[in-house]
């Protein structure tokens, strides 16, 4: 499902709200996981999942195509870890 269908299934489910709104709220969603994440917080949804960032360091990689070694950065990565109940409806 890409963010448009969610917009467009949200707005259908909610009749009595604009689609305008609807993109509004789903947009507002997504900046606040966002900003917290790059806060380094975590944000954890009950029932469906837990966001968070983990820190990846610093290694010496190797470019498959010619064999040659190659320097990769550290880094941060967004992480996300199902829910109890998300992973209990999918495995039913």
């Amino acid at each position: 499902m890409t963010k448009s269908e969610l917009i467009q299934r949200l707005a259908e489910m909610n009749p009595h709200l604009y689609l305008r709104d609807v993109e509004k709220i789903v947009e507002t969603v997504f900046d606040e996981i966002s900003s917290a994440l790059a806060r380094g917080d975590r944000v954890e949804l009950r029932g469906f999942g837990a966001f968070s960032v983990k820190h990846r360091d610093a290694r010496t990689g190797r470019n498959p195509r010619t064999g040659e070694t190659v320097h990769v950065e550290a880094k941060h990565l967004p992480f996300f870890k199902t829910g109890k109940a998300l992973r209990e409806k999918l495995n039913d």
